[in-house]
């Protein structure tokens, strides 16, 4: 495929857009850069085929989304990314905060504090 402007890469990138004004050249310059398919294939799979689906909003995707970051602990960046992209949603920052309080129930301190330090990032970059 290499750099092709296919339907799945055009709205995994317009989707990225909406979610941080910006990111989309940020993102796809470093995938391409990587190999010439892997926007297509990761972006389009992730933003395109799964998180742009109707069923579920974009605001309690992205909600669901730093749950599950939080909780694996192991991608800080993606998890930063996306708290600013929940507050570019809609999603407030009392809503990020008790989700991070509830992370620390369900998959520990640790994974909490790492999730503090994402978030008090992502308040001031927004």
């Amino acid at each position: 495929m290499s750099n092709s402007a296919s339907y799945r890469r055009t709205q995994a990138l317009a989707l990225l857009e909406r979610l941080e004004p910006g990111a989309p050249e940020r993102v796809a310059q470093n995938l391409d850069e990587f190999h010439g398919d892997a926007t297509e294939i990761l972006l389009g799979f992730a933003f395109t085929d799964v998180v742009d689906r109707e069923e579920i909003s974009l605001h309690t995707r992205e909600m669901l989304t730093i749950s599950m970051l939080a909780a694996m602990g192991t991608a800080p960046g993606q998890l930063e990314f996306h708290m600013r992209a929940a507050l570019n949603t809609g999603v407030t920052r009392e809503e990020i905060v008790e989700i991070v309080l509830q992370v620390a129930v369900y998959a520990g301190i640790p994974a909490s504090m790492n999730a503090i330090t994402a978030a008090k990032s992502a308040f001031t970059s927004v």
